[in-house]
C-alpha cells in the first residue's frame, strides 16, 4: 500500500501535524499530482480555524499547488503523467449548473476549493478534478508557479478586467502577499502605479516592486493624497480592512472603480452619497479559473513578475504557517517537497 506525507489539522484551531496517509488512485475525471510546492495563503487561517461551513476533519490546508501529474483517472483528456501543473483557489467546477452553462465558472453551484472540498496541497500528493488544472509554462519553477494559483491570479485577473487603460492611475491598497504582486502587475500593464500601505517603512519596497508613488496611510488622508496625484481610475483593495478600503473611495477619479479582493466580513463604511456623485463602482472580484491561472503564469513569464517567496520544507509547515499567520512572513511562504 502506497503512502505519502500530508499535514493534518485534527479539528478547528488545532496544531498542524505531519502524518502518513494512504495514496489513493484518482477517480474518473480526476488526476493525482505529486506536489512540488504549495503556497501558504492568509485564507489558510480560516480553514485551520474552522471559519468555513461544512469542513471535513482532519483537514489538509493548501490551495496554491504546483507539481507533476502522477496518475490520470478515466475520462481525462489533454493531460498526461509528467505534465507540470498548478491548482489554485479554483479547485474545479461541474460544467452542468446554470452559472457554468453561462460561463460563470467562479460561481459554479458545485464549485470546489482545495482543503475545503478535498484535501489540500500541504502534502506530497493531492488528487483534484481535471477542470482545476492549469499548465505551468517552462519559464516558471514550481515554487514560482505555486503562488500564481491564488495570490497571482486574483490580482492579475482583477486588474485586467477593470476599465483602466495604459497610462491610467491605478492604486493598490496593501503591500502583502497579494498587494506586492498587484503593484508589479499594475506596473507591467502600463499603469501609473500607486502603492498604499501602513508606515513609511514600506516606501522603498513599493518603489522596488514598481510603484511610481507611495502613500503612507498612517500619515494623513488617503483620499486627499490620491486626488493630489490626479485621482485613481482603479483602487485594487488587497488589504482585508473595510475602513481602509472605504478611505480610498474619495480618491477615485470620475467613474472610478474600487475593486475588492481582500476578504473580510466587516461592513464597508460607504454611503450611497459617497458613490453617486463620482459615479463610482464597488466591485467584488473572486480569484480565477484554471484558464485564468494559465494566463497569469504566461504574463508572469513575459513580464518578469514574480512573488517574493521564502521556501520551507513540508516538514516545517507548522512553522511556515505560523510565520504567515503572525505577520512575520515576508510576502509569501512556499512549502516544498
Amino acid at each position: 500500500m502506497a503512502t505519502h506525507h500530508a499535514v493534518h489539522v485534527k479539528s478547528a484551531g488545532q496544531p498542524l501535524e505531519l502524518v502518513q496517509v494512504v495514496t489513493e488512485s484518482p477517480a474518473a475525471g480526476h488526476v493525482r499530482i505529486a506536489v512540488n510546492a504549495c503556497g501558504v495563503c492568509g485564507t489558510d487561517h480560516a480553514f485551520v480555524n474552522g471559519a468555513f461551513p461544512n469542513l471535513t476533519w482532519p483537514l489538509t490546508p493548501g490551495h496554491e499547488i504546483a507539481g507533476t501529474v502522477a496518475e490520470v483517472g478515466s475520462g481525462v483528456d489533454g493531460f498526461a503523467v509528467g505534465d507540470r501543473v498548478a491548482v489554485g483557489w479554483f479547485g474545479g467546477n461541474c460544467n452542468k449548473c446554470l452559472p457554468c452553462r453561462k460561463g460563470q465558472f467562479m460561481q459554479c453551484v458545485n464549485g470546489q476549493i482545495p482543503s475545503w472540498h478535498y484535501p489540500g496541497g500541504y502534502a506530497e500528493s493531492v488528487t483534484v478534478p481535471a477542470t482545476a488544472i492549469a499548465r505551468i509554462p517552462d519559464g516558471l519553477s514550481f515554487a514560482e508557479a505555486a503562488p500564481m494559483g491564488c495570490a497571482g491570479v486574483t490580482t492579475y485577473n482583477a486588474l485586467r478586467t477593470t476599465a483602466a487603460v495604459a497610462g491610467d492611475r491605478v492604486a493598490v491598497l496593501g503591500l502583502g502577499g497579494l498587494g506586492h504582486l498587484g503593484v508589479q502587475w499594475a506596473r507591467a500593464m502600463g499603469f501609473e502605479t500607486i502603492a498604499i500601505a501602513r508606515g513609511a517603512g514600506k516606501a522603498q519596497d513599493a518603489k522596488e516592486l514598481g510603484a511610481h508613488h507611495y502613500i503612507d496611510s498612517t500619515a494623513g488622508d488617503v483620499a486627499a493624497a490620491l486626488q493630489a496625484l490626479g485621482g485613481a481610475q482603479v483602487v485594487l483593495a488587497t488589504a482585508a480592512n473595510s475602513a481602509a478600503m472605504a478611505a480610498t473611495v474619495g480618491g477615485l477619479a470620475p467613474q472610478g472603480e474600487l475593486v475588492i479582493v481582500g476578504a473580510t466580513f466587516d461592513p464597508l463604511p460607504i454611503t450611497p452619497g459617497d458613490l453617486i456623485f463620482g459615479n463610482y463602482s464597488v466591485i467584488g472580484h473572486p480569484s480565477g479559473t484554471s484558464a485564468d491561472i494559465e494566463d497569469t503564469m504566461h504574463f508572469a513569464v513575459l513580464s518578469g513578475v514574480r512573488a517574493r517567496i521564502e521556501e520551507r520544507p513540508l516538514a516545517q509547515a507548522a512553522e511556515a504557517y505560523a510565520a504567515m499567520d503572525e505577520g512575520r512572513a515576508r510576502y509569501r511562504m512556499v512549502l516544498t517537497t
